[in-house]
């Protein structure tokens, strides 16, 4: 009888360890891959945003690149993103899965396009589809 109480208090004892350090256990390391780095561009409050290519076609990035219309610099109104202050923002493409905020002056929109009075360098690859994931990951939105 001794012995029957002495394993049933072993076992309740071990299945209480067991339990409490499930508790407190930090996740291991699932090699989960972080989706994008950041690096802020020195000397401005803007970051560079370095995607990976996993990340890259999950978000579906689609890029036009910015030429002049009819009416001067013409992009895509699903290009620009307000931030909390109402400045006017387009995200280019730098390089290979490395994307940069860049301020823009909208003179007008018409329809689904936006006329720049100021604006990155014709010829300039512009984010048309991707741009509100780009800048809650810039800007820590949705977190």
């Amino acid at each position: 009888m001794q012995r029957k109480k002495y394993l049933t208090l072993i076992i309740t004892v071990l299945v209480s360890v067991i339990i409490l350090g499930a508790c407190g256990s930090t996740p291991e390391k699932s090699g989960h891959e972080q989706p994008y780095e950041l690096e802020q561009i020195a000397g401005t409050d803007i970051n560079r945003i370095i995607l990976t290519q996993r990340a890259e076609e999950r978000l579906g990035i689609e890029v036009e690149t910015l030429e002049r219309g009819n009416n001067g610099m013409e992009i895509p109104y699903a290009a620009i993103v307000y931030d909390v202050n109402g400045a006017t923002w387009v995200y280019v493409r730098t390089n290979t899965l490395t994307y940069e905020r860049t301020s823009v002056t909208v003179d007008r929109i018409e329809d689904a396009t936006a006329i720049l009075t100021d604006g990155p360098d014709l010829g300039t690859e512009i984010v048309t589809v991707g741009v509100a994931e780009l800048y809650g990951t810039d800007t820590g939105v949705g977190k």
